[in-house]
């Protein structure tokens, strides 16, 4: 087991330059579950994207600005440029807003008073994205204290009083400032998700049609989006709401819910100002990773809290999503409307994979009887399943959801605080090593500097450790089912006399010396599979699953093989020397040469049987099974003549001579070990033959088989989707060097 902890963290191919960071097996209890995953639970923003935040576009009004190429690397629209110039007062309010409403703290840094260099300490990449693009348009935070923030505008030093802060949280999905403005005004300034901002806008709110088509266009595209909306406050209806708020941030009980009651009270009638769309390029190779992980069968769920255009869009940039399957959408609120949706999903006759893509409000009533069983059966047979706009409780619920229902080892990866409950609910917990604070890697099972390492954790390190750990329990029993058996055997032949066959002192050393190197070179060393072909063939991950997988039967069919083995080894052995052997001397054998021999013939098949299992033949697996052997005789030689130098083994003195001159002892040594593999020969060569290398993947439902690159690859028709995200975390933004501690086991 810590041997495979050990390979996983000191896995070069697995260390990701970029952070710095390698791999990291936090424990050393699920090595085996990375070679059984089936389902793949994956937050998106971190986790499948670079969480590297670019202000593309954005819509003011009725107006919208932003190039919006994929490739750009800045914002760039001169049309905007001109209207800043203008000093339009809608663009000017809007950026303003930006400057303000945030927790963004300014820092000037730099070698020295002549060249200080202005940096900004954020809770979210957004949020800081947001603020550097303000300051790149004119908009510039300098200063921020307790009590106030200090904007240059255009040049121009201005001073906005902070009377209070109404932070983000996944529950809200949206954060709030009140400012008191150089004229005196108050004003609330609020950002958050289109869902709750259109909401809580005043009836008089301008533009809300063109903004919300603004939206859609971003989503497609895969643009992160957030809504911007402001709201007057009368001076004495604040101070009214300042002392119950004050109230609420003072009690004992229920503090949190308070506060949420008092900002959900303020945060009414308002205007709405535009949208923010920032762009977040997905990690290296995660299509062809995802593409690689539905080939092996692997259903992967992704749970986002993206607008469901925004997540449809990373799907198929991803290629969770792909053309040749059927797409089914609920997104209803009512009960009667979402049993419709989920009867015409599992009545569908095209015969075709299916993918799913489902609403936050839907899937609380999909999570609840009388849906839940209908809903699980077509999640069982569905390629993707997507979950939009989910809260962090309900990406817990889900991965729960399934679990309960299902025997099927379960994986959930992510980077965030957000992510953190559905990482402890599943099976294999996998925190991405990235932006989003150290919570997801804190909580998690292993953690990886990117997506696209899930691959060779799972098709590498997981076949390999699961085929280890199978092979290495089943010989376990096998090794002292040989053994111990032969005594049953013996007092069966012997008429229960209660006489011992073996000497004390063998039979106690047995595991830890003559047969206990081999499993060792066989859980350490031992490739079910060479690296390459883990990496090029996804099916590896399905035959390794059958060819060494662990249950009932297989567990029975080891014992029955040791049994078997053990009543060869004792049948011709106790044939053999069931005459006296006569010596030069005139003396004849006693029970200890039966014993003995008998004991070299269990130590030498149950070392070639390790070979017989070995998949890889490495210096270390010739030593351990040729070295276990010549340790046994080695060993014969020198026990036999202890006494009377050490007062032990009395009975054992001369013993080697009399097995070693033994002419039945040789020829035994030479005939019982290929009659004992006759029978795992011959099933070895039918197994061989019935079950061929490459597996038809066909009977796994809900997944498009077939060689992966088929999968990888798009049509020409297809239009290039760029992949992006949409979230935000409650947490604070931490660098991960200080991330690593010491890893629990």
């Amino acid at each position: 087991m810590y041997m495979c902890y050990f390979h996983t963290n000191q896995d070069r191919e697995m260390y990701d330059e970029e952070s710095n960071t390698p791999a990291m097996a936090r424990t050393s209890n699920l090595n085996e579950d990375l070679g059984q995953v089936r389902r793949i639970f994956s937050d998106k923003t971190g986790t499948l994207t670079k969480n590297i935040m670019q202000f593309k576009r954005c819509s003011i009004g009725p107006r919208a600005f932003g190039i919006g190429h994929a490739d750009a690397s800045i914002f760039d629209d001169l049309s905007l440029e001109e209207q800043i110039a203008k000093r339009d007062a809608d663009v000017d309010f809007f950026f303003t807003t930006l400057a303000l409403c945030h927790t963004v703290v300014p820092e000037l840094t730099g070698d020295g008073e002549n060249c200080p260099v202005l940096l900004y300490r954020a809770s979210s990449p957004d949020e800081k994205a947001l603020v550097e693009a303000s300051k790149e348009l004119g908009y510039v935070l300098t200063e921020r204290d307790a009590d106030s923030i200090t904007l240059k505008v255009q040049g121009e030093p201005k001073v906005y009083k902070i009377l209070n802060v109404l932070e983000f949280t996944s529950a809200r999905k949206r954060m709030s400032v009140i400012v008191r403005d150089p004229e005196d005004r108050i004003l609330l300034l609020v950002k958050g998700a289109d869902s709750v901002i259109y909401e809580r806008l005043s009836p008089k709110s301008a533009y809300t049609t063109e903004t919300l088509d603004h939206l859609r266009v971003y989503a497609r595209t895969g643009l992160r989006t957030l809504c911007i909306a402001y709201a007057e406050i009368d001076s004495g209806v604040y101070e009214e709401w300042r002392l119950r708020y004050h109230l609420a941030s003072t009690t004992l009980v229920d503090r949190e819910d308070a506060l949420a009651v008092m900002a959900d009270e303020i945060e009414r009638n308002l205007m709405l100002m535009g949208v923010t769309a920032i762009e977040d390029k997905l990690q290296d190779e995660v299509p062809e990773t995802i593409a690689y992980l539905q080939a092996a069968g692997i259903s992967i769920w992704l749970l986002t809290g993206d607008k469901q255009e925004t997540a449809v869009n990373i799907g198929y940039s991803c290629n969770l999503l792909t053309p040749n399957q059927v797409h089914f959408t609920f997104d209803s609120t009512s009960l009667e409307d979402t049993h419709n949706q989920l009867e015409k999903a599992s009545e569908d006759p095209s015969g075709k994979a299916k993918a799913i893509v489902v609403e936050a409000e839907t899937l609380d009533i999909l999570l609840r009887p009388p849906c839940v069983e209908q809903f699980y059966n077509l999640c069982t047979i569905c390629a993707a399943v997507i979950c939009c706009r989910v809260s962090p409780w309900q990406k817990s619920a889900v991965v729960q959801f399934v679990r309960s229902r299902s025997k099927e080892v379960t994986l959930a990866i992510g980077d965030g605080a957000n992510d953190v409950g559905m990482i402890q609910a599943a099976h294999v917990g996998v925190g991405i090593i990235g932006r989003e604070g150290t919570q997801a890697v804190s909580a998690s099972d292993f953690a990886i500097g990117q997506f696209r390492f899930l691959k060779r954790l799972l098709f590498v390190h997981g076949v390999w450790n699961y085929s280890r750990i199978t092979d290495v329990v089943l010989y376990c029993f096998y090794k002292n089912c040989c053994l111990y058996l032969i005594l049953f055997w013996f007092n069966w032949w012997t008429g229960f006399s209660g006489t011992i066959l073996f000497e004390r002192w063998t039979i106690a050393i047995y595991n830890v010396a003559f047969t206990a190197a081999p499993p060792l070179a066989m859980g350490i060393f031992d490739r079910i599979y060479p690296e390459d072909e883990c990496l090029s063939s996804p099916d590896v991950y399905y035959r390794a699953h059958k060819l060494h997988s662990f249950n009932l039967r297989v567990f029975l069919f080891c014992l029955l093989d040791g049994t078997f083995h053990s009543l060869i080894i004792f049948t011709l052995s106790a044939l053999a020397f069931r005459y006296d052997v006569v010596y030069s001397n005139g003396q004849t054998s006693s029970l200890l040469v039966l014993d003995n021999a008998v004991y070299t013939y269990v130590v030498v098949i149950v070392c070639l049987k390790a070979g017989l299992q070995y998949t890889a033949w490495t210096v270390f697996s010739h030593l351990a099974v040729w070295g276990s052997i010549a340790l046994w005789f080695l060993f014969l030689a020198v026990y036999t003549h202890f006494y009377p130098t050490l007062p032990m083994a009395s009975d054992m003195v001369g013993l080697d001579a009399a097995v070693f001159g033994c002419p039945a002892f040789w020829l035994c040594l030479l005939l019982v070990p290929p009659a004992t593999f006759v029978v795992d020969l011959t099933l070895r060569t039918l197994r061989s033959r019935a079950l061929p290398r490459h597996f038809s993947l066909s009977t796994f439902a809900g997944a498009e088989f077939g060689h992966w690159n088929e999968l990888n690859a798009r049509p020409p028709s297809m239009q290039r989707r760029t992949g992006y995200a949409f979230s935000q975390d409650d947490n604070p933004l931490l660098h991960q060097t200080a991330m690593f501690g010491v890893p629990t086991c």
